[in-house]
């Protein structure tokens, strides 16, 4: 049985109850999670892609923070149209160092790349990969008009914040289509956040569902029941799920059957 699809809040974009986050397709320096891990191969890329489909996931999230997720994406992902791409803006990674740049200059040209890296014309959700200013991101900068205007160019189709707050959180409920919040049975603060946008209709997902890897260290049937807590909240279409493992990929979507 494959993966349940979920509609995104009021977008109209119908996403898996999982996602593939893909940070170890293309990052392993400044990493959280528990192990240390090798890039993964082309070859080994492209059979995790079509697991996936297999499973049912058809949502892929990216940032080009996530060194060369966008670009191996753009070479490997086979049948664009069946897949549902998120990706941000905000936050680059060179040189072993991230930095960020909310500038309405950059952020135009960061969705103009990732659209060339995945080779695509449009990109279905685009979120703010916030510092953890939310409210000044929001309030202060030229990201989001910019990013408004390419949606209305019809160059994406929804856009949101990955928020770091619960007031980021909250503020970008009032403005935005899609917010991601962090949230998992150790961490719970950000439940006003998941309220409000279920309240609202704006679309939900969820990172860190898994405690970056940490809380799957102690067995299938705690990875079980934090993913089976995250997509039991009302207004939760997507926990999105970081894994280059094979077995883990089937393992996630097994505990949610």
């Amino acid at each position: 049985m494959a993966v349940e699809k979920r509609t995104l809040g009021n977008t109209g974009i119908a996403v898996s109850s999982l996602g593939l986050g893909t940070v170890k397709f293309g990052r392993n320096q400044e990493v959280k999670y528990p192990d240390s891990f090798t890039l993964p191969s082309d070859e080994a890329i492209e059979a995790l892609l079509e697991l996936a489909h297999e499973l049912g996931i058809n949502l892929i999230d990216t940032a080009p923070a996530y060194g060369s997720s966008e670009q191996r994406l753009g070479r490997l992902l086979k049948n664009r149209d069946q897949w549902v791409l998120c990706t941000k803006v905000g936050e680059e990674f060179t040189t072993g160092k991230s930095y960020f740049d909310f500038g309405a200059e950059h952020t135009r040209r960061s969705v103009e790349r990732s659209l060339r890296d995945m080779k695509t014309d449009v990109l279905d959700i685009v979120l703010i990969h916030s510092d953890g200013e939310d409210i000044k991101i929001l309030e202060k900068t030229d990201c989001l008009p910019t990013l408004m205007k390419m949606r209305d160019e019809g160059l994406i189709k929804a856009i949101g914040m990955s928020s770091k707050t619960v007031e980021g959180g909250l503020r970008a409920v009032e403005l935005l289509d899609v917010v991601m919040a962090t949230y998992n049975p150790s961490y719970t603060e950000e439940r006003a956040v998941i309220e409000a946008a279920h309240d609202a209709g704006v679309g939900l997902l969820i990172k860190k569902a898994l405690n970056s890897g940490h809380d799957a260290l102690n067995g299938a049937a705690r990875t079980a029941e934090n993913l089976r807590t995250v997509l039991a909240l009302p207004g939760v279409s997507s926990a999105i799920i970081g894994t280059i493992n094979p077995e883990h990929l089937r393992a996630n979507v097994e505990a949610i059957r």
